[in-house]
């Protein structure tokens, strides 16, 4: 995921509780969906974050010795720039780019 291309606010904003209502038809489906999007997205950064930091560190016997590593304090600060999960998922959801099914919904079948 190109974390550089997301237009997602790194601000709380208000949003419009119809949108997400339309979306599903249950406001609480919505949550769980972006909630789950938000999760997966989180996983995805702790790995990304993970493997940059990795390229840099030093590997020491002792504990006593501690490295400030400049390329390290700048990754770092670059992933704490960016939009918090949540909000991602949350634009990504706004802007249709989710995939979901509910499984419950997708088995019963109809009563007419």
């Amino acid at each position: 995921m190109d974390f550089k291309k997301i237009n997602a606010p790194t601000t709380t904003i208000t949003r419009d509780v119809e949108k997400l209502l339309n979306a599903t038809g249950n406001i609480y489906e919505a949550v769980v969906i972006i909630g789950k999007r938000a999760n997966q997205i989180a996983v995805e950064l702790k790995q990304e974050l993970s493997k940059k930091l990795e390229e840099f560190s030093s590997y020491t016997d002792s504990l006593e010795e501690v490295f400030e590593n400049k390329e390290q304090i700048e990754i770092s600060k670059y992933y704490e720039r960016l939009p918090k999960p949540t909000l991602i998922s949350l634009q990504e959801f706004e802007e249709s780019k989710i995939y979901y099914r509910n499984p419950e919904k997708a088995g019963k079948p109809r009563q007419q």
